[in-house]
């Protein structure tokens, strides 16, 4: 297993210097990720640092709170791409799927992929939110919106991935959409777990370390 591909090298602090988008985007480069995940304000600096590498550029919409206007969420996806950003990751409204606003729901994120095109769309359920039945729920609408992705979590709220999360969330999407394991996984051994459940990639920040573990593992 090649576990450099599963992973999207992450660095999402509000207090993230150009500094440290560079030294991502190089260690990125060094260990052939396949993505590094920023903020917006970083998608042209990471283009710049990642071009003529296969290295993709993901970024976040709506993050970490998802509770802003779908309008501003669709105008922050479309600038993203305008410079240069190959994969969206956008954050559902959990106070519309909690009020049961499911038509709420679904155009907060179908108004997104559409706006988007052919990018990929991750969508973010912040998993630590929500009981199994609207986990269940949301992943019923993010099928019907034809979304490429679904991810587990912001690394922002309570706690992140669960096991039992990302087998919940195969078994309702199978093979209609992928799903992204992102929030407190630190270790080469937690992520090889997390592919095991379902997962088709790992959004981290210790993506290093997992491959200097793997370097040293016989």
């Amino acid at each position: 297993m090649t576990i450099n591909q599963y992973i999207d090298h992450t660095l999402l602090k509000p207090s993230t210097t150009e500094r440290q988008i560079i030294d991502l985007c190089n260690e990125a480069k060094k260990y052939e990720f396949y993505a590094v995940c920023v903020n917006s304000s970083y998608v042209a600096l990471a283009k710049q640092l990642l071009a003529k590498t296969a290295v993709k550029i993901v970024t976040v919409v709506g993050f970490p709170l998802g509770a802003m206007a779908t309008e501003a969420k669709v105008f922050e996806a479309k600038n993203a791409i305008n410079d240069g950003a190959d994969e969206i990751d956008m954050v559902i409204n959990i106070g519309f799927l909690r009020s049961k606003n499911y038509v709420a729901v679904f155009k907060d994120i179908s108004d997104v992929k559409t706006a988007i095109g052919k990018i990929p769309l991750k969508v973010i359920l912040e998993i630590s939110e929500l009981s199994k039945n609207e986990i269940v729920k949301i992943c019923e609408i993010c099928l019907d919106a034809k979304v490429d992705y679904i991810k587990t979590s912001t690394g922002f709220s309570k706690s992140g991935a669960t096991l039992t999360a990302v087998k919940i969330i195969k078994k309702i999407v199978r093979d209609q959409a992928k799903i992204k394991a992102s929030g407190g996984i630190k270790d080469l051994e937690t992520a090889l777990k997390y592919i095991d459940a379902g997962a088709d990639r790992i959004g981290t920040s210790s993506g290093v370390a997992m491959m200097t573990d793997k370097m040293a593992t016989p």
